[in-house]
């Protein structure tokens, strides 16, 4: 009895992972608005009454989408934190592995800013979906903030360190991957690694 009901969560598990790469591909295509249940359906080979047994709408599974490239994200910055000592390190690892995952993984920054989607007014996935999802955010820039603490900064201060950190990468990856950045005929990498040594020196100064 128990190895059979551990096939069948096998299965099921089996079968919301292909709906959940068949959503990635609609999404990545589509954006959040203009993807349908009966797409990602269909990608997947199933019916649309078959993805209610896994979801209860396309904003669930966008949000499950959301939440594993967060995930992900989290793992890449603490990854490249566990390899350095010192917190100028630290700071600057956090702060590049950030950028380095959205410049590697665009799909994974399109995903990001559903809040976005149909021009610039928030739209959101639903006040729970969306407290959990920016949640998992702060939590992967977290390690920027402990760094900038650690080098001395207050803790409101190494807050705002962490958002300015975020907005200065997410501006630059904007550059990055509409090529806006060649008319600058700068590098996006560059740029961001010289923003995180001058914020370290300036964190270090004060």
């Amino acid at each position: 009895m128990q190895m059979r009901e551990s096939r069948k969560e096998a299965v099921s598990r089996h079968k919301r992972e292909l709906i959940l790469d068949a959503a990635r591909s609609v999404f990545a295509e589509e954006g959040l608005e203009g993807a349908s249940l009966r797409a990602i359906a269909t990608r997947a080979g199933y019916t649309p009454a078959a993805l209610y047994f896994h979801f209860d709408s396309k904003e669930a599974i966008y949000a499950e989408v959301l939440r594993q490239s967060l995930a992900s994200l989290g793992e890449a910055v603490s990854a490249a934190v566990a390899t350095t000592r010192g917190a100028r390190q630290q700071l600057h690892a956090a702060g590049m592995s950030f950028f380095r995952y959205y410049a590697d993984n665009p799909r994974d920054l399109d995903l990001g800013f559903y809040l976005f989607r149909g021009g610039m007014k928030p739209a959101g996935l639903g006040h729970d979906r969306d407290h959990a999802l920016n949640a998992a955010l702060e939590a992967a820039l977290h390690p920027i903030a402990e760094a900038a603490e650690a080098l001395g900064a207050s803790r409101s201060k190494a807050n705002t360190v962490m958002v300015d950190c975020f907005a200065h990468a997410t501006g630059l990856l904007l550059l990055l991957h509409t090529g806006r950045i060649r008319m600058f005929g700068a590098s996006a990498p560059d740029l961001m690694d010289a923003y995180l040594r001058d914020k370290i020196a300036q964190i270090a100064k004060d």
